[in-house]
């Protein structure tokens, strides 16, 4: 595994904008960081190595504020980047 997004042959994160738990990428990568635009009661985020909430926790669950962003120094993941959202959170993830 590459050890870095240049490794990937990329040189600038990619987006998602999400308010559930979603699947953002399936296989290797690297998460760049999570904006949370909102975040409202008891909001949570856990990040998953897998394409699931299942097995490996790449980051556990934090509970996010409103106007943050998160920097994970380009975490890297192998099987894939599943983010699980846990109440009301609108979030964009910025990864490789």
């Amino acid at each position: 595994m590459a050890t870095t997004a240049k490794g990937f042959g990329l040189i600038s994160p990619t987006y998602k904008n999400i308010s559930v738990s979603t699947l953002i990428k399936t296989g290797v990568g690297q998460l760049r960081g999570i904006f949370v635009a909102s975040a409202a009661s008891t909001p949570t985020i856990k990040i998953w190595d897998n394409t699931s909430a299942a097995t490996t926790v790449l980051i556990n669950t934090f509970t996010p504020a409103a106007a943050t962003y998160y920097k994970f120094a380009d975490v890297c993941f192998g099987t894939g980047l599943y983010v699980e959202i846990g109440n009301t959170v609108d979030c964009t993830v910025f990864y490789f």
